[in-house]
């Protein structure tokens, strides 16, 4: 076996790696939101199971897929709030607070939706995945894959995620904690064109262990954009408290 054979051998048994694995993850997040520059606006209505409801609104910048800011849009009493996300660091900027706090992706934003939902959807940078099963879907052939978290900081311990085999479109999302108990579940639905492809524009994210507890995402007014190194920086979002 030549030199270049046995490093082939050696990287294709990388513990958890699976080249197809990975790329059709990596597909599917590009489905969900452009690679460069965006923005794009969140209406997040919430309801628990005495069906008291909750709406609020969320404007996201991302670049790439390290640097996002969330900025609150609705409530009108909650305007100027804005999470900063560089890499997995993730901080909150409070118009009554001179500094920043530091977050978790892991805590809770509002409804079902936590810190790490809006400002980072980086499952093929934070999960390392391997295919489980093909099965049916929706009427549709589905691969379902295993997404293990690269490490403690990321938003979910593991990932349980159904794409369409035809098109590479993310499906359905079952989110676990660390002891392996399932937390969430999330579909992907009305597909629409924006930002120059068709994308899931409703997000259905349903708590697993509280019946009722349900909150919906409509994503609109999706747009690429040039975004300024400057807008991702603490020094930045303090002047526009």
């Amino acid at each position: 076996m030549g030199p270049n054979h046995a490093l082939a051998a050696e990287e294709s048994n990388a513990p958890g790696e699976d080249p197809i694995a990975r790329e059709i993850v990596r597909k599917a997040d590009e489905i969900r939101f452009p690679r460069s520059g965006f923005q794009v606006d969140i209406r997040i209505e919430s309801k628990n199971g005495e069906n008291q409801q909750d709406s609020r609104t969320y404007r996201v910048l991302s670049k790439g897929s390290e640097d996002s800011v969330v900025l609150t849009m609705e409530p009108a009493s909650e305007r100027g709030q804005a999470l900063l996300m560089k890499g997995r660091d993730l901080w909150v900027f409070l118009p009554s607070v001179s500094q920043p706090v530091r977050l978790s992706l892991a805590q809770r934003l509002t409804g079902q939706v936590a810190n790490g939902d809006l400002a980072r959807a980086n499952f093929s940078g934070d999960y390392v995945p391997r295919i489980l099963r093909t099965e049916d879907y929706d009427g549709e052939k589905s691969q379902v894959l295993e997404l293990k978290a690269a490490d403690r900081g990321v938003t979910y311990a593991k990932v349980i995620y159904w794409v369409r085999e035809k098109d590479g479109r993310p499906q359905k999302a079952e989110f676990y904690s660390l002891s392996g108990r399932l937390l969430k579940t999330c579909r992907y639905e009305d597909y629409k064109r924006m930002a120059g492809t068709s994308r899931p524009t409703r997000l259905v994210m349903e708590d697993a262990l509280k019946k009722g507890e349900i909150s919906v995402l409509s994503y609109s007014e999706m747009a690429e954009k040039d975004l300024p190194d400057k807008l991702f920086t603490k020094e930045y979002l303090k002047k526009l408290q």
